[in-house]
């Protein structure tokens, strides 16, 4: 397992920032690859990202309902390679 931060992706060509609007994995919570991990929302979308790979929750970097930029750590998971 490795241990990876999550940043809140690029969706669109002007996005800078968007507000985490939930969770949908927990700490201590598995996901597979293709789940969603959290949900966003910016002035014009609303959207799930999907996990990369299988893996674990470990810990929120951000609170629910926090704006996050492009880039910031959204949450850390552990992963299986």
């Amino acid at each position: 397992m490795a241990r990876l931060k999550v940043k809140l992706p690029k969706i669109g060509m002007t996005m800078e920032e968007a507000t985490v609007v939930r969770f949908c994995r927990q700490p201590g919570e598995a996901f597979h690859r293709g789940d969603p991990i959290y949900e966003i929302e910016t002035e014009k979308i609303s959207q799930e990202v999907e996990a990369t790979a299988e893996g674990v929750m470990v810990e929120h970097s951000v609170a629910e309902g926090d704006n996050v930029a492009v880039g910031e750590y959204v949450c850390v998971v552990d992963t299986s390679d």
